[in-house]
This record gives structure tokens, sequence and C-alpha cells, in this order.
């Protein structure tokens, strides 16, 4: 009788405790809860554009397919966790939650980003009445991993929304080569630390083959592939190694090059471009000690977002692998590189020697000519 009596205590305090130290987050909502609404195509709100003023009707549909590979979703961020003021739904309203939601702050999580942001051009342009947000650039449900993507992703999705890269670089040489090569903000951000990314293309689908391609073409698990390739184990692919690579595509009737780009690195700094602080010194990149050489890596995308880099010796990027892309120092073929010093020192001696014969042949020149008149 008296366990009795002490049962109801001790089993309360038990719970009271339990449910004061439990995840506050077990209650939250659910993305599939929001996507009961937000799937549909046809969900749209009526508002105000707050630069031209004037009434709009905006989509308030996500892709779910997209948002799952969304950078955010893949590092475990939920939709409440952005829109936080959405803490419960009421199901028995005609809009679950609040009908007008506070913006989002990017910063609250990307606090270093947001302050190399106030000190940019595009913070600036705010003194002309013009608010350039996070999202203006990096989109809302479906920023995705940027690490990986290719300088046309990068570039198209962010800067040429709005820039037109024709039309203030007149002064830059094989300006459509850069365009396709190197990302806009390793010139525009001068800070930021760059590096190579190397990526399997197929020529004739013009396609980047992504790492599950490649795979199953290889018939490896994804655990044994860097196991494969990276055969002496120290974490860096040589020429060698690569070579086999490539003997193991070609046994497959896959032959594929390798594009390289000069990228910058996922680092806030990125995000502080100013007008009149871009690169215009071409030594800067093309040198045969350019430090912007001394990191290269292979990218492997994976169809969920993610991606693995594995290193790769520099010298990779004097080899005929290499397309559209130009190292000063060497190129494909390293006999073509003596044949080009024997030509240019062939004529050199040719000049040489015939300006010599006309120095040493002067006298006899003179002599001939007066003997003639």
């Amino acid at each position: 009788m008296r366990k009795m009596n002490n049962f109801p205590w001790r089993y309360g305090l038990y719970i009271i405790l339990t449910c004061s130290l439990w995840p506050t987050n077990l209650w939250a909502v659910e993305n599939s809860e929001c996507f009961e609404c937000h799937s549909d195509e046809s969900l749209t709100k009526e508002s105000t554009d707050n630069i031209l003023q004037a009434a709009i009707t905006e989509s308030l549909y996500v892709d779910e397919d997209k948002f799952e590979k969304s950078i955010h979703n893949i590092n475990g961020i939920a939709c409440v966790d952005c829109h936080a003021d959405i803490e419960e739904l009421d199901w028995n309203e005609e809009v679950p939650h609040a009908l007008y939601l506070e913006m989002v702050r990017c910063v609250s999580c990307h606090e270093d980003s947001g302050e190399e942001f106030k000190n940019s051009v595009h913070m600036k342009m705010r003194t002309k009445g013009i608010t350039m947000t996070c999202y203006a650039c990096h989109g809302y449900h479906y920023v995705h991993q940027m690490e990986g993507a290719s300088v046309a992703e990068r570039t198209n999705s962010i800067c040429l929304k709005c820039h037109n890269p024709n039309q203030y670089h007149d002064w830059l040489p094989s300006g459509d080569a850069h365009f396709a090569s190197v990302e806009c903000v390793v010139c525009h951000a001068p800070e930021v630390p760059r590096h190579i990314d190397l990526r399997f293309y197929d020529l004739l689908t013009k396609k980047f083959y992504t790492g599950d391609e490649l795979v199953k073409i290889l018939s490896l698990d994804f655990d044994k592939i860097i196991q494969t390739i990276d055969t002496n184990e120290d974490e860096i692919i040589d020429l060698n190694e690569f070579d086999d690579l490539f003997f193991m595509l070609k046994q497959k009737n896959i032959r594929p090059i390798l594009r390289a780009e000069l990228v910058a690195d996922i680092n806030s700094i990125a995000h502080q471009i100013n007008r009149g602080s871009a690169q215009k010194t071409c030594e800067n990149c093309h040198a045969s000690d350019s430090p912007y050489f001394n990191a290269v890596s292979i990218i492997l995308t994976w169809d969920d977002g993610t991606l693995e880099r594995y290193n790769i010796d520099r010298a990779i990027l004097e080899s005929y692998y290499v397309s559209h892309f130009y190292l000063l120092g060497g190129t494909r073929v390293k006999l073509l590189d003596k044949i080009g010093l024997l030509i240019i020192a062939g004529g050199a001696c040719t000049a040489f020697g015939h300006f010599v014969i006309r120095v040493l042949t002067i006298s006899l020149r003179r002599r001939k000519k007066e003997n003639g008149n």
C-alpha cells in the first residue's frame, strides 16, 4: 500500500523531467506537412512588387524533388528553421498559418557572409533605391551545392541574372574562353581562395558525367572507387594512376575528356565585390608558378546533390586529357614543346647567320660593285 502511494509521485516526477529535457523540435512542423499545400502548382498569392510598386501574383509552389537536392535539405534544415514564425499549423483554417510571414533572414545563419556583403557594391545599391537580397542571387528553396557546380552553373545562375559579360570586358582577350572556364568572382573578389576543378565531360552529348554514371560504367561500388583509382593510397591521383583510370573507361567504350575550371572556394569573402577591385593582371593566372594551380582536384557529383573531391597532381593540366584550358609553361604534348623550341631557335639562328654573313662580306660586296662600275 505504501508503494502504491509513492508510485504517482515518482513516476510523475520522471515524466516532468523527461518532458523538460525532451528535444523541443519533436513536435515541430514537418516538411511533409508544408508540402501538403505547397506542392500544388496552382498555389498563389497576391502581393506588391517592392520596386515597381505594382500588384503581382506570386507563386507559392515549391518543387519537392528540387528542394530535396538543395543544400539546405541535405544539411537537415527544415522549412520552419527558416520560416521560424511558424510554430504550429491549424488545419481548421483555410491557410493553416499566418497569412503574412516574416521575411527570412539568411544572415541569422550566414553571419560571416552577411558582414562581407555589407561592404559590397551590391549593398551600396540600396542608396539608389534598389534592395539587393540574398535570394535575389541565390534563389529561395533550391539553393544547390555550389562547391561542385560548374562555372556555367555558378555564373549563369547568379551573376548573369543581371550582368552582361560582354558589356564591360572589351579589354579581356579571348573573352568567351575566360567566361567558359573562369568563375566571375575569381577576378572580381581578389581575396577569395581559388582552386582548379576537373570534371569528366562527354564531347558527344556535351554533358558532364556524374559520379553515379561513372560508378555504373566502371561497375564499381561507391566505397571502392577511390581505392581503385588511388592504388598507392597517398590520397593524390598521379598521372600513372590517371592513365589507368582512362584505360578502364576506354575498355567500356567511354572516351571522356576533362574540363578544367578555375573557381573560387565557397568562402564568405566571395560576397565582397566592389567597383575597381577586379584583377586585370594576366600574369596572376598565366604563369607557370601561379599559386592558383596548386590545388587541383577531380569532382564527382552524385544524384542526391552531394559530391566527392579527389586531389590530383597538377601535372594533369599539361596533359592531353584536359580540354579548353591553358597553363603557361607546358603544352599537352611535350614533343610539341621541343619542336616549337627548335623552330624558334632555327629561325633565330637563320636571321642571325644572315646578318653575320652580310657584315663579313661588306668589303667584298663593295669591291665587286666598284669593279662593276
